[in-house]
Formats: C-alpha cells, sequence, structure tokens
C-alpha cells in the first residue's frame, strides 16, 4: 500500500526555491543575450531590422519549444537532472557562439543558445512539488522572479562589450551558467514526489496521459494570457535597446539602463503577483493587468506627430510625442502589470491541473515563450515596412485586448453556466417590477 505523501520540510522548501531562483536567473540572462550582444554583431554584419529581430527572437523559439518537452520529463524523471542538463547543454551552446561569423552561423548558433530559456517549465514542475497549493502562488512568483536576469544582462553586458567585445559576454555568460549548474546539482535534492514514487515502485506517467489536458479549451486561453504577459515582455525585453538607440538615439549603454527599468519591474514584482493571486484571486489580478496594460499600449502606440489647424489668423502647429521621462514612466508600469499577470497565470496551473503540471505549465510557457520569438519579428518587419518605430506597441494593444476580451466573455459564460439566473436578472428596477407583475398576473 502506497504510503502518504510527507510534505516537505521548511528547509527543504526554502532551497528548492532560492536555488532555482538563482539557477533561472543566470539561464535568463544567457537566453536574453542577443539584446546586447545583437546590436554589435548587426552593426558587423549591417542587418536590417528584420534579420536583427529575427536573430534577437531566435534563441526565444528553441527555449519556447523545449518547455513542452523538459516539463514532461522533469515530472516523469526529475526537475533536479534536467536542469542540471539544461544549464549545462546552455553554457557549452554559448561558448561555442563565439566561433559564428557569418549570419547564418549566428543563427544557428542563436537556436543552440536558447535550450537555457527551457529552465523555466523545469523549476516550475519542481518548484511546485514542495509547496501546498495555498502557497504555490507565491512560491512560484518567487521562481518567476528570475526573469531579472534579463536586467542583469542589459545592465552588466553592455560594459564588458565595451570594454572586451562581444565575445567576452558569451564566454562570461557561458562560464557562469556552467558554475551555476554544478553548484545547483551539489546542493538540490530530488522533489518530495519523485521520492515517493520511487519508494513506491511507480512508473513515470505516460507521454499520452501527460498530454491528455491540452484537449481543453482553457489550456489554450491560459496560453494567449502568457503570449501577453511574458511573450510581450520577452520581446520587448530583446527589442527595447534597439527601440531606444533608433527612436531616441541613445547609445546602447544608456538605452540598456534604461530598458532596465522595464525588465526589473516585470520581473521582481512576479513575487507580488503571485502573493496576490494567493490572496485576492488570480482571475481578479488578471482582469487589472490587462486593463491597465491595454492603456499603456494605446498610448505608447502613439507616433510622433505634427498637427497643422487651419485657425482665424493662421496656421496652428501642434507638436504630440512621448518624450523619454514619460515613455521611461509607462514601460516601467507596463512592465508592473505584466509581472502581476505571469504570477496569476501560473497560478491557474497547479490548481485545476495539479498532476499536470509539467505538461500544462510546458505548453503555457511554449505559447509564451513563441510570443517572444514572433513578437520581434513582427516588430521588425513592421519597422521596415510602416516605418513607425512606436508600430511595435500598436501590435502590441491589439494582443492584449483580444486576450481580455477573451477572459472576460468566458468568465461571464461560465457564471451563467453555473448560475443561469444572471440572464434574467437585470440592474434596471423598472424591469423587475414589471416582470414581478407579468408573473402575477400569470398566476
Amino acid at each position: 500500500m502506497n504510503q502518504p505523501l510527507a510534505p516537505a520540510s521548511a528547509g527543504q522548501q526554502q532551497r528548492a526555491l532560492w536555488l532555482s531562483t538563482f539557477a533561472f536567473t543566470v539561464c535568463f540572462a544567457v537566453w536574453m543575450i542577443f539584446s546586447i550582444i545583437g546590436i554589435q554583431i548587426s552593426e558587423q554584419l549591417g542587418l536590417t531590422d528584420t534579420q536583427f529581430g529575427l536573430l534577437i527572437a531566435t534563441p526565444v523559439l528553441t527555449g519556447s519549444v523545449s518547455r513542452v518537452f523538459l516539463g514532461i520529463w522533469s515530472d516523469q524523471f526529475g526537475g533536479r537532472k534536467v536542469m542540471v542538463l539544461v544549464m549545462l547543454c546552455g553554457a557549452v551552446a554559448t561558448w561555442m557562439l563565439t566561433y559564428a561569423h557569418t549570419y547564418p552561423q549566428f543563427l544557428f548558433a542563436a537556436l543552440c543558445v536558447g535550450i537555457a530559456g527551457g529552465n523555466f517549465s523545469v523549476g516550475v514542475a519542481y518548484v511546485s512539488r514542495f509547496f501546498p497549493a495555498s502557497r504555490q502562488g507565491t512560491a512560484l512568483g518567487i521562481f518567476g522572479a528570475g526573469n531579472i536576469g534579463s536586467a542583469v544582462t542589459k545592465l552588466l553586458a553592455p560594459l564588458v562589450m565595451v570594454a572586451a567585445g562581444w565575445t567576452m559576454v558569451a564566454k562570461v555568460w557561458a562560464v557562469a551558467l556552467a558554475v551555476t549548474a554544478v553548484l545547483f546539482f551539489l546542493f538540490s535534492k530530488e522533489d518530495p514526489s519523485l521520492e515517493q514514487r520511487r519508494r513506491d515502485g511507480v512508473k513515470p506517467v505516460p507521454f499520452s496521459e501527460q498530454m491528455a489536458p491540452l484537449r481543453n479549451l482553457q489550456v489554450w486561453r491560459f496560453s494567449l494570457y502568457y503570449f501577453f504577459v511574458f511573450g510581450g515582455f520577452v520581446a520587448l525585453a530583446l527589442w527595447l535597446p534597439h527601440y531606444l538607440v533608433g527612436a531616441y538615439g541613445m547609445d546602447v549603454g544608456t538605452a540598456g539602463m534604461l530598458a532596465a527599468c522595464y525588465s526589473i519591474p516585470a520581473s521582481l514584482f512576479r513575487v507580488v503577483g503571485g502573493w496576490m493571486s494567493d490572496r485576492m484571486g488570480a482571475r481578479r489580478v488578471m482582469y487589472w493587468t490587462f486593463s491597465v496594460s491595454a492603456i499603456c499600449t494605446f498610448l505608447l502606440a502613439y507616433p510622433d506627430t505634427e498637427y497643422v489647424v487651419k485657425g482665424i489668423h493662421g496656421p496652428i502647429h501642434f507638436h504630440l510625442a512621448i518624450g523619454v521621462v514619460m515613455f521611461t514612466v509607462l514601460v516601467f508600469v507596463l512592465g508592473f502589470f505584466m509581472s502581476l499577470g505571469k504570477a496569476a497565470v501560473y497560478k491557474h496551473i497547479p490548481v485545476y491541473y495539479p498532476r499536470h503540471v509539467g505538461a500544462v505549465g510546458g505548453v503555457v510557457g511554449m505559447i509564451g515563450g513563441l510570443g517572444g520569438f514572433i513578437l520581434p519579428i513582427v516588430f521588425g518587419a513592421l519597422n521596415d515596412v510602416l516605418g513607425i518605430w512606436s508600430s511595435c506597441f500598436m501590435l502590441l494593444f491589439v494582443v492584449v485586448s483580444a486576450a481580455l476580451a477573451w477572459m472576460h466573455f468566458a468568465i461571464r459564460r461560465m457564471e451563467r453556466r453555473h448560475f443561469p439566473q444572471i440572464d434574467r436578472e437585470t440592474d434596471l428596477p423598472e424591469a423587475i417590477d414589471a416582470a414581478a407583475a407579468e408573473r402575477a398576473r400569470g398566476t
């Protein structure tokens, strides 16, 4: 007879959480490396904006697609082993990047470096096993704050690149990832559910069963949410240094620092999002996220515009544009609410799919990551076609509006299914009184 699964001790929970968070931070720093070194590579090769967008987005493709399989393997074989393997592969790929010279070689190298981004679904499956459902939102919010690795790259990589070139950035980041893999292997331990399965001789859940929840439309709705809150975050984290250099004429160091004003809140406040999701409900947090994000992206989408009005005494000229200060404030607010949304999305998964966290989390993470791959390419194409820098925020406004509409109508449909009387109720007292009188006459 199987023994009940003993809860992990507080010490085990904290060790798993903070080791995983540190590992994810380093992995994310490597995953975002092209946001900085890509600028110098682009100048070196003379790339168009579309080519640049493809280059910086290519690592995101590998990291996104691999999340599905890595999440499932984490459920089957344990997150500890899979996480170490991911980091070692990412370290080797990042070091080998320094041998690339042509654009196709850089694309292939970027494809290999992207494996580091698959660490996320591994960490979600691993960390969630140590915590009860009532604390998983906070725990996964802390783990997800490893997105701060994007800001680490934006702040430190320009300094290394200016001093020793982009190849030194790749070498330093590769060594850091390899050292992190060794430390994680030495100080971490297997999750409680894997140890329980080993004691009971239970085989891993088959792949087909792991993938069964993907038939639910709800999983794909969660994926659209994550396409914006995480995919949009990754896309902007990659694109903003280039955007600031082109739209405001900044040098790469200053652009990296200001882009960090977006990456830092979009990472650290994920902890707050997890806590709020535990206390107030993930649905409410998602409404706040999408509503405020729609406002921010709408304002950021407004292009630098000159107006001429034919006045009584002659032409009147107006100039409307978002300055650097207002731009920084808006992207800070956008990053803050995106971070809340990232935590809220992953609060749903262990609650709705407790036995398929790796598979569902992997798919949601994959779709979100694909947003980080697709959006920068489209940003570059929009720049080349429309010639408007703010076109990237126009696209993000469309995406967040679609996500908000789908979420709202899905929730309303669910409420009608569980509470059919909603369709018969109205806020108009006259209509209520008339309906009551009609029923009275009928009796």
